[in-house]
């Protein structure tokens, strides 16, 4: 029995489910794509991750990594991860995870060796992991394809197997924007309720 001064005990509420939410950002270099996922990542008013895929294998690379780095807020968490980027999405604790980009992690395992199937397996395991995440994962990539075909069988090669993976995260998306001259262009619109 309750005495009249006692509290009556609260069950809280189950907190509401956060849906998967994926966004593609896409454009060709120097498009302003990164800025603009940054802009999105910063406007879902969540705690972010900026999972990272470059490496920093030569003095130019080191500079732009520093200088990525040094534009992001500081309370973001960084994760640097070149070629497990699916583990490193699973391991994410914030709701709001901006992945820059798959065009260097694809460069990065063909790299490494792995054959177009394994990359694509790996592609696949990479949008299953956002989707099963809870929250908004952005992911930036380059559009390599609207240009002329490569003299080099490895450039021929990255420019397919990328657009094949482009291709995948787009079907896979909520919402899609392609970046021409800083100018953001809505592919794929996000979906109503979400």
């Amino acid at each position: 029995m309750l005495s009249e001064n006692a509290l009556p005990v609260r069950v809280p509420s189950a907190a509401p489910a956060r849906t998967a939410v994926i966004v593609l950002v896409t454009g060709g270099a120097r498009s302003g794509k990164s800025a603009f996922a940054a802009g999105l990542a910063a406007a879902s008013g969540e705690a972010v991750t900026y999972l990272a895929t470059a490496q920093a294998l030569d003095p130019e690379m080191q500079a732009r990594i520093a200088r990525h780095r040094a534009d992001r807020p500081a309370a973001w968490e960084t994760v640097e991860e070149p070629l497990d980027a699916s583990g490193a999405l699973r391991g994410a604790s914030t709701p709001t995870v901006l992945l820059d980009c798959l065009s260097l992690w694809v460069s990065n395992l063909m790299l490494a060796g792995l054959p177009d199937e394994a990359l694509l397996d790996r592609a696949a395991t990479l949008l299953a992991a956002a989707r099963a995440r809870p929250g908004l994962t952005i992911l930036v990539t380059n559009e390599v394809g609207l240009g002329i075909v490569p003299v080099g069988a490895l450039a021929r090669r990255y420019r397919d197997v990328l657009g094949w993976v482009n291709q995948s995260a787009a079907a896979a998306s909520d919402e899609a924007w392609l970046l021409v001259s800083g100018l953001p262009l809505r592919l794929k619109p996000a979906q109503e309720g979400r």
